[in-house]
């Protein structure tokens, strides 16, 4: 039973107690994979990377400096697969940060982040856990709304708690 449906979204995540907020709305494609299992795609905007020189003296002004900002060509894939019991979010694309997120309500999940590299050697990810406090599915026979409230450890130090908003338009 696989059948898909092209929905506009909006993604957003918040922090409740840092400064951090970042919301997306695009359309997307849902994939029907099961009754209660779904797979979302999106294509996310590109993170806009930024070069700046150095300031060599005081009386030197910015548009005097080297500052060169990009965004890169290829689009960054952001894949959710989506039930009523766990959520896998995976982020991949244009070798800038990517990453994978597993959250379960009441699990210490796996968080994975892949940085880029100048190198050719492999990189090895960066590994956190996080703890899923809630997730709730609503919506019947399609999910509607996906919301996770879960907190980001790093081995003993918490790195923030974090809410996930996932609307799905019908």
């Amino acid at each position: 039973m696989l059948t898909h449906h092209r929905k506009p979204v909006c993604l957003s995540l918040i922090s409740t107690d840092l400064p951090i907020w970042s919301v997306v709305e695009t359309a997307a494609t849902l994939y029907q994979k099961d009754t209660d299992r779904f797979h979302l795609l999106l294509t996310a905007p590109p993170l806009i990377s930024c070069e700046v020189g150095s300031v060599v003296s005081p009386e030197e002004t910015l548009p005097q400096s080297k500052s060169k900002a990009y965004a890169p060509n290829s689009p960054r894939i952001l894949w959710l697969e989506i039930s009523p019991y766990r959520v896998i979010m995976t982020m991949q694309g244009n070798a800038q940060v990517s990453y994978r997120h597993f959250w379960e309500q009441g699990v210490y999940g796996i968080s994975r982040y892949w940085l880029p590299t100048e190198s050719l050697q492999p990189n090895d990810p960066i590994r956190l856990r996080n703890f899923t406090n809630s997730l709730t599915l609503n919506g019947h026979p399609l999910p509607e709304n996906l919301r996770l409230e879960y907190e980001l450890w790093a081995e003993k130090v918490q790195l923030g708690c974090y809410i996930l908003n996932l609307e799905i338009k019908h």
